[in-house]
């Protein structure tokens, strides 16, 4: 657990207790804080008292009160740590803080005002549309076989406030998404990353400039001289990365370029043009963290990948097996299907678009297509003109008939270019059941 002196006799109010709560919870206890904690489920609410109550039955006297801070006073109090996923432009615990004059921040935020009492140590923050959790997961495994300390965190991994510190000398990656950024105010990255900025989230934002907005945030944040890592390939930040040259941090800029040819052969858990260009901002990344080229080489050789992200799950009589259950909608799944040269291409579920031209581009690597799911007759119907299409019904179906169809040097590929919600709780257990599926052909 981080803890911090910093936070010793303050008062903070925790709005939402998922884990990144409960963490928040438990490290501003631990630190001698005050904690006003609340969540609208009761199984939260009595969990976090559990917790404290592990240090002393007495809550009064370990620091905790159960309350909804919307209906108290906050006169005096440090901050109101909010989970990411609260949105501030709507929920009134904003304007009831700044009545106040009370900060609404978040766990990262509370770990850059510990980093002064942590071990020396680089923090890495890594931020983007898309690429955000592989980019950040390779930092930290090339970190790891460089010999560094290194913990991925964020948006990735454990709540930030809930691991162990870094040994000496070792690095913090973290995955910030916007919500991130937005409740963070003093995060000085070592190594700051954006990869791209299309257009999301912007229920929660001013039209998409107030996106892009934030996730330039993190560059403000930063001292000069430390290195900033942006991909021009999207004309937002390619403006971002001319804005921060212009400002006279030109020294401090890599900017990673779209289409630069690699031999991504020597990497299996990073083919596609996308995972080309979070391998270069990896590479860019580590080389300003000072780890020899090397290093880097047998890192990028090594990575594994992430779970239902692009995931080699087996080969089987020459067939590659990939697990990209992650991709829920066609832009998500664009890139899988350049990745590959002849793919048997199992999609559908719970579309959240009435088309698939996200993914055109892709339809010459295509076999032929396994629809499934309520989507189903919808990626059927929209297919059919352009591949062979065979409408499976349900994705064992799809893995047995696309096996049985494929030929050695082919790839049967999952991304499914929809929500998971029709026939499965969420995408990893959709990923589990490919895997199941993939495991039961023998």
């Amino acid at each position: 657990m981080i803890t911090s002196n910093a936070w010793r006799g303050k008062r903070f109010a925790v709005l939402g207790l998922a884990r990144s709560g409960q963490a928040t919870v438990r490290a501003l206890l631990a630190s001698g804080a005050e904690v006003l904690a609340w969540d609208t489920s009761d199984e939260r609410r009595e969990k976090a008292v559990d917790a404290a109550q592990q240090v002393s039955h007495d809550l009064e006297q370990v620091g905790l009160r159960i309350a909804d801070p919307l209906t108290l006073d906050l006169t005096g109090f440090a901050g109101v740590v909010v989970s990411p996923g609260v949105p501030l432009n709507k929920h009134p615990i904003a304007g009831h803080a700044a009545s106040f004059g009370v900060p609404v921040i978040g766990d990262v935020e509370l770990f850059a005002q510990a980093r002064a009492e942590l071990p020396a140590h680089k923090v890495v923050g890594i931020t983007g549309t898309n690429g955000k959790s592989t980019t950040t997961a390779l930092v930290d495994h090339i970190c790891r076989t460089a010999g560094i300390s290194s913990l991925a965190g964020g948006n990735i991994g454990l709540p930030i406030l809930e691991v162990e510190p870094v040994l000496e000398g070792g690095a913090y990656v973290l995955e910030l998404s916007s919500y991130q950024i937005d409740l963070t105010t003093s995060l000085d990255c070592d190594v700051a990353v954006l990869l791209n900025i299309t257009p999301d989230h912007l229920d929660r934002y001013d039209g998409f400039e107030g996106y892009a907005a934030s996730k330039a945030r993190l560059f403000a944040m930063q001292s000069a001289g430390h290195a900033a890592v942006i991909g021009i390939g999207d004309a937002v930040s390619a403006a971002i990365a001319r804005g921060l040259a212009t400002s006279g941090r030109s020294a401090d800029l890599t900017k990673i370029a779209p289409g630069v040819c690699m031999d991504q052969s020597r990497w299996p858990a990073l083919q596609g043009p996308h995972n080309a260009q979070n391998a270069l901002a990896a590479i860019a990344v580590c080389e300003a963290l000072g780890i020899d080229q090397a290093a880097i080489d047998r890192g990028l050789a090594t990575f594994g990948g992430l779970p239902h992200r692009m995931e080699r799950v087996a080969t089987r009589k020459g067939v590659l097996f990939v697990n990209d259950s992650k991709a829920t909608n066609p832009t998500s799944t664009a890139p899988a299907l350049a990745a590959f040269d002849r793919i048997h291409w199992i999609v559908g579920g719970l579309a959240k678009t009435d088309d698939l031209d996200a993914c055109r581009p892709g339809f010459g690597h295509v076999v032929k297509a396994y629809t499934i799911g309520e989507a189903s007759a919808l990626f059927a119907t929209l297919l059919a003109g352009d591949m062979a299409v065979e409408r499976s019904g349900t994705l064992e179906a799809a893995v047995r008939s696309a096996a049985a169809q494929a030929a050695p040097g082919d790839t049967v590929l999952l991304s499914p270019a929809c929500a998971s919600f029709d026939q499965f709780k969420d995408f990893e257990a959709r990923g589990r059941a490919f895997r199941d599926a993939v495991e039961a052909l023998g």
